[in-house]
């Protein structure tokens, strides 16, 4: 027990001695933080005064860029009032008007305010004068009157003027109407009605909404009790007079579906107001779905369009990437296609209550069959029979016809299978139409094509004096140019199968090297043969949907023009010559790009037999001195194309 007493001395003994040195240090640590407190009042007060001229120049600063905005604002507002930005010239005005208000008494800002005021009179007077115009549009009005409204006009005062205005043009819509009570049925007033009466309706509501009820809450109440006044008004206005017309309707699928459309706008404008208009119709539809058929087939059209330009365009950059240009605008097109037709299929799937009866759904079925898949396709054979009468871009009229001749070939079959069973007539009709618009498209692709290539041919033929030509030297340009388009053809061309062509050691090129080709030597037999089968020559006729095909229409072409050319002009022995080199340059080089071998010997022995017959002295030049111009002419080639 002893030592346990001890012990327990000793500890407090300790613990008295430990307290004794906390209490020093913390005495120690509190004269330290009087110390710190101390320096830092000090160095307070020496950055005091800096701190002060610091805030002083900077508020000088500001006060003058503000005061340079103010000097320049009226030249600002008028500027922007003559460039039609009413919008930010108001921002500015509002953004100055408390300061221009609160230094009205000094003679400077006296002037700025008064030019001021007098520019915001004349934005106000153009604001107002859109209450009075008929031509206005209700977005227009809209916006106008919200400026106003930043201006601190009265709210009451605009929204009377803004139903005032939006009144005259929902009558305009309901005089029509009514004039047309006794020639259109109820499905045709509706749709008009759809597209005029409540399109525009709508949209006032909205932004009355937007603009008097959302942002000035002063005078909210009686907003809102005008507008459902306004409301009430004309819907029992536009609804009195449908149900009049409903009143007089004997055919009751139309009653049925001209209500069902009805609806589907109402259905669509409860969110907007209060008023209860869908009790007055007892269901929704097949009208809606015909509606929704039409404006899908319409923006399906509207898309395509689009994408033609956009893949125009594109061509003219880069026309190396038609294929894959091609590929993705078929499948753009029929995905478009399908999203649409998968959207609608919800008014025919019978868990709507009116697509409960069997003949409401195989009408609506009818719809996107009949309006939005096949309206579609004959809407595109349309539009892409526009382009064979017109000049466009040239690749993309191959590539439309490629996308004309895929689905000719298979897409729209299988379009027709998303919306049922259709008649095989009826696909087999529209298939060959869109075969033929290809086919048309693809043969006026190669009559433009081959029309440029044809006018590089007589303009370098008619400026050219013939008859005092001298020695020829080179191939003449417009030789080259003629290969340069066959080149730049040549990708386009391939969206098609190759076709037939000339294996390389054969053809046009093999007998231009030996010497067996088209030439002085044989151009009697040649002749003779071409006045035997000349008749039998074609030179505008359908292509066939391959490469070579393509290209060999383009010579069949450009050869006949410069056949023509020369036969309209004198050359003497030296021009005469020329063409003899021109045309063996050509033979060196068309072998690659034409299927009928024989056709190309007939037309350039032509063209040679024309230039021999208008020759005044024909005598022909030295074949080893052509192989030397045309050699020439390759190794200037081959140097172009390494640089």
């Amino acid at each position: 027990m002893r030592i346990i007493i001890n012990s327990s001395l000793l500890l407090i003994l300790s613990m008295k001695s430990d307290f004794k040195q906390m209490e020093t240090e913390m005495d120690l640590l509190g004269q330290n933080m009087d110390s710190i407190t101390l320096f830092s009042d000090q160095i307070s007060h020496t950055l005091q005064d800096t701190r002060q001229q610091i805030s002083k120049l900077s508020g000088i600063h500001i006060l003058l860029k503000r005061l340079q905005f103010l000097f320049k604002l009226p030249n600002k507002l008028k500027s922007l009032l003559e460039e039609g930005n009413y919008k930010q010239a108001i921002d500015d005005y509002v953004h100055t008007q408390q300061v221009l208000n609160h230094y009205a008494h000094l003679e400077s800002f006296k002037g700025i305010q008064y030019d001021c005021l007098e520019i915001v009179e004349l934005l106000k007077e153009k604001l107002y004068s859109q209450f009075e115009s008929k031509t206005a549009s209700t977005k227009d009005v809209a916006e106008g009157v919200e400026l106003l409204l930043l201006l601190n006009e009265p709210a009451d005062t605009l929204y009377q003027k803004y139903l005032a205005h939006a009144s005259l043009r929902l009558k305009s819509h309901l005089e029509i109407l009514e004039n047309l009570l006794g020639e259109r049925d109820l499905i045709e007033l509706v749709d008009l009605a759809n597209s005029s009466f409540f399109s525009d309706f709508c949209l006032i509501v909205t932004s009355y909404k937007e603009i008097f009820l959302s942002e000035s809450k002063s005078w909210e109440v009686s907003g809102q009790s005008e507008l459902d006044d306004w409301i009430s008004e004309k819907m029992n206005s536009i609804l009195t007079l449908i149900e009049n017309k409903a009143f007089q309707e004997n055919d009751t699928p139309i009653l049925v579906r001209g209500l069902d459309r009805l609806c589907s706008t109402l259905s669509a404008t409860t969110s907007l107001f209060s008023y209860d208009c869908t009790r007055r119709v007892t269901e929704i539809g097949v009208k809606c779905g015909e509606r929704e058929c039409t404006r899908r087939k319409t923006d399906l059209g509207r898309q395509l369009a689009d994408s033609l330009i956009e893949a125009r365009h594109s061509l003219s950059d880069q026309p190396s990437e038609a294929s894959e240009l091609l590929q993705t605008l078929i499948i753009q097109t029929i995905g478009a296609v399908e999203t649409h037709v998968a959207e609608l299929q919800v008014l025919k799937n019978g868990e709507l209550s009116f697509t409960s009866d069997r003949k409401l759904r195989d009408s609506i079925e009818g719809y996107l069959r009949d309006i939005l898949v096949f309206g579609f396709l004959e809407d595109m054979i349309n539009l892409a029979q526009t382009f064979t009468t017109t000049t466009i871009s040239l690749p993309a009229l191959l590539v439309l016809a490629k996308m004309c001749l895929e689905f000719s070939n298979t897409h729209i079959h299988n379009l027709l299978r998303l919306v049922g069973n259709t008649a095989p007539s009826e696909e087999e009709r529209l298939t060959k139409e869109m075969l033929n618009v290809a086919q048309n498209l693809g043969n006026h692709y190669v009559k433009l094509q081959g029309n440029i290539i044809g006018q590089m041919i007589r303009k370098s033929v008619e400026t050219r004096d013939w008859a005092h030509s001298s020695e020829p030297r080179n191939v003449r340009a417009v030789m080259r140019r003629i290969l340069e388009e066959l080149s730049a053809a040549e990708p386009i061309a391939s969206l098609f199968e190759d076709g037939l062509v000339q294996p390389p050691g054969s053809g046009s090129r093999h007998h231009a090297r030996s010497g067996t080709g088209v030439s002085w030597a044989d151009h009697g037999y040649t002749h003779n043969l071409h006045k035997l089968f000349s008749d039998k020559i074609e030179i505008f006729t359908a292509i066939e949907f391959t490469k070579t095909s393509i290209l060999t229409g383009i010579i069949k072409i450009s050869l006949k023009t410069l056949l023509e050319c020369v036969r309209l002009r004198t050359f003497n022995k030296y021009g005469f010559q020329q063409i003899q080199v021109d045309i063996h340059f050509l033979q060196l080089h068309l072998w690659k790009f034409i299927s009928d071998e024989k056709l190309l010997q007939f037309l350039l022995g032509e063209i040679l037999a024309s230039a021999e017959q208008r020759c005044l002295d024909p005598v022909p030049i030295v074949e080893s001195i052509v192989d030397i111009i045309c050699e020439k002419e390759k190794k200037i080639e081959k140097n172009h194309s390494m640089k």
